[in-house]
């Protein structure tokens, strides 16, 4: 079956985040979703909803718990328990209850950056210290300077983050990458909440995933694994998430908040999500292809600009393009002055940088790149 990934689709004045928050003719690749329609499989299973007419309280679906675990031992070899599983409304909350439930005012949280923000506002809004341990371009990946990570850890330290895929630079750690991370862990007892929300945005096809509690026993009872399809098939909207935890102790403290100040997620989202793991690796494969052809065409072109550069993205739709030898005070402020929308390097951490969602139609995307390309020859000129 074929699928149109090219089919314009009009987003305004549906409430999307992305689109309303800049009005006129501007092209806005900031926030991480992307503009195609959802698989057919999961529009027909929330129509079939619809249908049905009733919309009351939900108990989480068994079948999707066992989905889950038939995905994690399909994909990667990873036996999980159906009790290891809880549902959780998106995978941000979980980084949120893990800061705050599982390290206690007086310890101390690492977090990589750059990253995306929301693993340093998880520590920043539970008002629990932390370190920024920064990420190195080595062989033109973005990875953990391990010595300095250890470095950076304290006696007061409890927890250690991690986003694999890395969002923004798009790296996929390796086995051996998380290994290392997993032994400087239980060298110095700290747990691993690990954001995996980009587990299946695989560009590059001999890089496979590892989800870095499915390395051992012993780093899967000091890990908090975040998982949801909603970025893989498109439906954030509408999906769910789900934190593995093997730890029973750890399991109940993350779970304190349910149905306190922390919601379930919606049938809709139930829906969505089995629908999605169910019937649409078809699609799913389709994307990728996609995504991948976005991918060069991005990286190709930013090669091209002066100014700018950009490592390889092996994972993920988005670029991490450091533009410090622009010259730019601002350089989100120049290419939205230009019409296109990027997200500010400054929220993940390095103001001189800037993150492009490539997840939208190509002759967009082509007419975002034409659009930066004409802010960087102005720019020139005028300086």
């Amino acid at each position: 079956m074929g699928f149109d990934f090219d089919a314009p689709i009009e987003r305004r004045g549906t409430w999307s985040t992305r689109w309303e928050r800049y009005p006129g003719d501007i092209i806005p690749l900031w926030v991480a979703d992307t503009d195609f329609r959802a698989p057919p499989a999961v529009r027909a299973a929330m129509r079939r909803r619809v249908d049905h007419g009733v919309f009351g309280y939900s108990v989480n679906p068994a079948e999707l718990r066992d989905a889950l675990i038939e995905r994690m031992a399909r994909l990667y070899r990873w036996r999980v328990e159906p009790d290891w599983v809880v549902f959780i409304p998106g995978v941000v909350p979980g980084l949120h209850l893990a800061a705050r439930h599982l390290v206690r005012p007086d310890e101390h949280i690492l977090v990589p950056t750059p990253v995306y923000h929301h693993l340093k506002s998880a520590a920043t809004r539970a008002a629990r210290a932390h370190t920024d341990v920064p990420l190195v371009l080595s062989s033109g990946r973005w990875v953990f300077d391990e010595e300095r990570l250890e470095k950076s850890i304290r006696p007061d330290s409890r927890l250690l983050e991690l986003c694999n895929p890395q969002n923004p630079g798009g790296t996929i750690f390796t086995r051996a990458e998380l290994e290392r991370l997993a032994a400087i862990a239980l060298r110095h007892d700290l747990l691993v909440c690990a954001d995996e929300i980009h587990a299946e945005i695989l560009l590059d096809r001999d890089k496979p995933h590892v989800p870095i509690a499915s390395l051992a026993p012993e780093v899967s009872r000091r890990s908090v694994t975040l998982v949801s399809p909603n970025k893989a098939f498109g439906i954030p909207g509408a999906g769910c998430a789900f934190a593995i935890i093997e730890a029973p102790g750890l399991r109940r403290a993350f779970s304190a908040d349910h149905h306190a100040t922390l919601h379930d997620a919606s049938v809709f989202g139930y829906e969505a999500a089995l629908a999605a793991w169910r019937e649409c690796d078809g699609w799913l494969a389709a994307q990728l292809e996609y995504l991948r052809a976005n991918r060069d065409l991005v990286e190709r072109e930013v090669a091209r600009l002066p100014g700018l550069a950009l490592a390889h993205v092996e994972a993920t739709y988005l670029a991490w393009i450091d533009c410090r030898a622009l010259g730019a005070k601002d350089p989100q402020a120049l290419f939205l002055e230009h019409g296109v929308a990027l997200s500010p390097g400054a929220q993940f951490g390095d103001p001189r940088f800037v993150r492009l969602n490539f997840g939208t139609q190509r002759s967009r995307l082509e007419q975002a790149l034409q659009r930066m390309q004409t802010a960087i020859r102005n720019a020139v000129s005028a300086s």
